[in-house]
């Protein structure tokens, strides 16, 4: 057994921060009774899409695939690799680890989350980094244990919430460079005020 257990306490959205982030609250347990006088921690951040259902598929085609396939697509893929510095202790801690996040929906995690309409997000926390550990007279280091993992379920209203904090009934769309100057082009010759006019006025063209 591992002589450090991390514990994922709660994940929430963080709203003071300069750009979109979640927090996790995290305790870390050194089992042996020896004196942590710091860790640099890393970690990776697993979706683990296959630990829970689906009521509707329309928003996970582009992901996974149709439906009768998921046995083979529904994997689990890292969503991002975070940072901390861990203050010693002795016996445990808890700490907190930022979670910077991006709306962009080329990118697999956005736009897993933004196609999760309910529910919870299982989520994977892989630990690793360096522990220095303090003596009576010297100090020594050893590594955090590949097998230091905790999961979490996180609720996607957590998610939600943060975004619409940010980017209040707004999304986030990439684009060909040379796409948005037509785009701009079609937009300056017909007097819009702004994209989303624009695009409404596209839609409702191909529509009719």
């Amino acid at each position: 057994m591992s002589a450090y257990r991390f514990t994922v306490l709660s994940v929430a959205a963080e709203p003071y921060a300069v750009a979109p982030q979640l927090t996790a609250r995290l305790r870390i347990e050194e089992t042996r009774g020896l004196a942590v006088h710091a860790i640099a921690l890393r970690c990776q951040v697993r979706i683990e899409p296959q630990r829970r259902g689906y009521a509707s598929d329309s928003l996970l085609r582009g992901l996974f695939g149709p439906r009768e396939r998921w046995a083979e697509t529904l994997k689990p893929f890292l969503w991002m690799q975070a940072n901390a510095t861990v203050p010693g202790f002795q016996h445990s801690v808890e700490t907190e680890l930022a979670l910077p996040c991006t709306y962009d929906l080329d990118v697999i995690g956005s736009k897993y989350l933004h196609a999760v309409e309910a529910g919870d997000i299982p989520l994977d926390f892989l630990f690793s980094g360096t522990v220095f550990l303090r003596g009576e007279s010297s100090f020594s280091v050893e590594q955090v244990p590949w097998e230091c993992e905790s999961r979490y379920a996180m609720p996607v209203t957590v998610w939600r919430t943060m975004m619409d904090s940010y980017f209040p009934n707004s999304g986030w769309l990439r684009a060909d460079s040379e796409i948005v100057k037509e785009l701009a082009a079609y937009r300056a010759r017909h007097d819009l005020i702004s994209w989303d006019e624009t695009l409404r006025r596209l839609l409702d063209e191909a529509g009719s």
